[in-house]
């Protein structure tokens, strides 16, 4: 079972011009601000910006899990191939991305805090 989407990431071509457009639309300032990433905290919600990459071009929601691992296994066991292995991008968050039958880009995210 999932804590449902936590996270929905951007993928943007300009991070500055989306920094200031995602301020303005969320109402407060960013939590996190680097030359690769600006993260918003909005409610029980993360919002991300990150520039474009790897031939993403729509967001990409991460369903929070408790074992991502473990998770893995499962969505893969169930038809879903790794596109991105689980990696450490630092706050105590381990990401991984898969993809679905159709392509669609599905993130995973633990918290590694809660545990």
């Amino acid at each position: 079972m999932t804590q449902g989407i936590k996270t929905v990431l951007h993928t943007v071509s300009d991070l500055d011009a989306a920094k200031r457009l995602y301020t303005a639309l969320l109402g407060v300032q960013p939590s996190m601000d680097t030359t690769y990433y600006v993260g918003f905290e909005a409610g029980a919600q993360h919002i991300g910006l990150m520039p474009a990459k790897d031939g993403i071009a729509a967001p990409v929601t991460y369903w929070e899990v408790p074992d991502i691992a473990a998770r893995i296994a499962e969505v893969t066991a169930g038809g879903a191939s790794v596109r991105e292995e689980p990696h450490d991008v630092g706050g105590g968050r381990l990401i991984a991305t898969v993809l679905d039958a159709d392509g669609t880009v599905l993130g995973l995210l633990q918290d590694t805090t809660v545990l």
